[in-house]
């Protein structure tokens, strides 16, 4: 499929692009080895399962927790400046837990609450790059960054654990932080594609998209393929050792991967139409289909197949949450909004781990199983229920009084002092963005054009005040 890598090569041309990706995704790779480097270090000095459980618990939620707050910091001050600050704190919290010069599960938490979401910041710079008319290619970026998550994912902790059964589970840890500020340095060190900043009264107005339904919804996704996820590691380590057969937990485990990957490479560089949500909607329910036989299904050969189908629909629900994550926030709290995502997730898999364990302990893995398909259901309806913000012939309502402001025109017509108001549609009109933000919603469009939309009304009335001529004086 040449076309296919062709266009991944032609979004790697794109001026900047190669030289912020790339260390994003050596930074990345030290972030998958993170969680199960402190596993095997912690339970190399204690001995115990429970204490490694324990901490890692801890890293897990310090790292969700602080990730959309870094992300917000990195909003508001800049990825050059916050970056640095971040990856210093990371380095000093993971040499505590090396030197064990305080109790593990407080360098745990350390570590996980200076952990830098990459990712989230990569992202951030693919949807800057790609505004305007180059947005169109912001899935394939987008299906770039989940192959590259999912690659480190699988490389990442089994480098570490070679090094763990080497017996040096210091080493992973070690090589896992070096791996993490080197990449996020050089990713610091990328000015030129940083985000550009946006003013305090654009971020204040900015942060109320946080707490939108169109943002809410993508984050609860998040949140249930998170379950999903954890729910379908214990699961299949569970059906493997209750089948006599442990070893075959890591081929079934390589072949929902291997799926995911070329799922993923492939819809990336599919020539996307129609409804982002709707593709949307359209995974999630084939990822219900592919789910509900593991709550029957025994052979290993159709439990095998059964995951590999599975794999096929995760990359495009992941695709289409960032896609539909972008353009249901400002550019001005992009970051944070990432980040929301990513913790969400994490925290899905963590309470589903565990709670997944409980089940499996009481009723097998068949009963994991189905949490993780319930939460299959679960994101189809949540998806099912956003089609109606992205119909594009859904009736128009009134806009809202913070989108029905105007400017005031020169007093050309009526009395002296009184001014003509000019409605924002004309500049909605003439955004590049705001034909293809349609696609997504007609509150979604208004939202992430209205930025633009200020700024240029506010250029426009700075030239009426000087005397400049414009367009409706000239």
């Amino acid at each position: 499929m040449p076309s296919a890598s062709a266009n991944y090569r032609t979004l790697l041309r794109t001026s900047g692009a190669a030289a912020f990706f790339l260390p994003a995704v050596v930074g990345r790779l030290g972030i998958a080895m993170t969680g199960i480097g402190i596993v095997w270090l912690v339970h190399a000095r204690t001995g115990s399962y429970a204490a490694a459980g324990l901490v890692t618990g801890g890293f897990a939620v310090a790292d969700a927790v602080a990730g959309p707050q870094i992300g917000r910091l990195v909003d508001r001050f800049g990825q050059a400046r916050v970056l640095p600050c971040a990856l210093g704190a990371h380095a000093g919290a993971v040499a505590l837990l090396l030197a064990g010069a305080v109790p593990d599960l407080v360098a745990g938490v350390l570590v996980g609450a200076t952990l830098p979401q990459l990712s989230a910041l990569s992202a951030a710079r693919w949807s800057a790059l790609l505004s305007g008319e180059r947005a169109a290619a912001l899935p394939t970026a987008f299906a770039l960054e989940a192959l590259a998550n999912g690659v480190s994912y699988m490389a990442g902790p089994a480098l570490v654990s070679v090094l763990g059964a080497a017996g040096r589970p210091g080493a992973g840890v070690l090589l896992a932080a070096a791996l993490v500020v080197v990449g996020g340095l050089a990713l610091a060190a990328q000015r030129r594609t940083m985000p550009p900043l946006t003013g305090p009264a654009e971020r204040r107005h900015a942060g109320r998209a946080l707490l939108r339904s169109a943002f809410l919804r993508q984050v609860a996704l998040g949140l249930t393929l998170g379950v999903f996820f954890g729910a379908m590691q214990v699961s299949v380590a569970a059906y493997a050792v209750g089948r006599g057969t442990p070893d075959a937990a890591a081929l079934l485990y390589f072949a929902s991967n291997c799926t995911n990957l070329v799922g993923g490479w492939a819809y990336g560089a599919w020539r996307h139409g129609g409804s982002p949500r709707r593709h949307q909607a359209a995974a999630a329910a084939c990822l219900t289909l592919a789910s509900l036989p593991l709550t029957f299904l025994d052979a290993p050969l159709a439990v095998g197949a059964t995951l590999a189908l599975t794999g096929l629909a995760v990359p495009v629900l992941l695709i289409r949450t960032s896609v539909l994550t972008e353009s249901s926030v400002p550019r001005a709290v992009l970051t944070q909004a990432f980040t929301w995502g990513n913790s969400a997730s994490a925290a899905g898999i963590a309470g589903a781990a565990a709670v997944a364990g409980r089940v499996v302990d009481a009723g097998g893995a068949h009963g994991g199983f189905g949490i993780a398909a319930g939460a299959a259901v679960v994101m189809t309806v949540l998806a099912l229920g956003g089609l109606r913000d992205s119909s594009p012939n859904m009736p128009k309502s009134p806009a809202p009084a913070e989108d029905a402001d105007c400017e005031p025109g020169p007093s050309d017509a009526g009395p002296p002092g009184r001014a003509a108001r000019i409605g924002r549609d004309l500049y909605r009109a003439a955004h590049r963005r705001y034909a293809q933000l349609l696609a997504v919603g007609v509150r979604t469009a208004g939202v992430k054009v209205r930025p633009d939309m200020l700024r240029w009304q506010d250029a426009k009335a700075r030239l009426r005040n000087l005397g400049a001529p414009t367009s409706r004086n000239r």
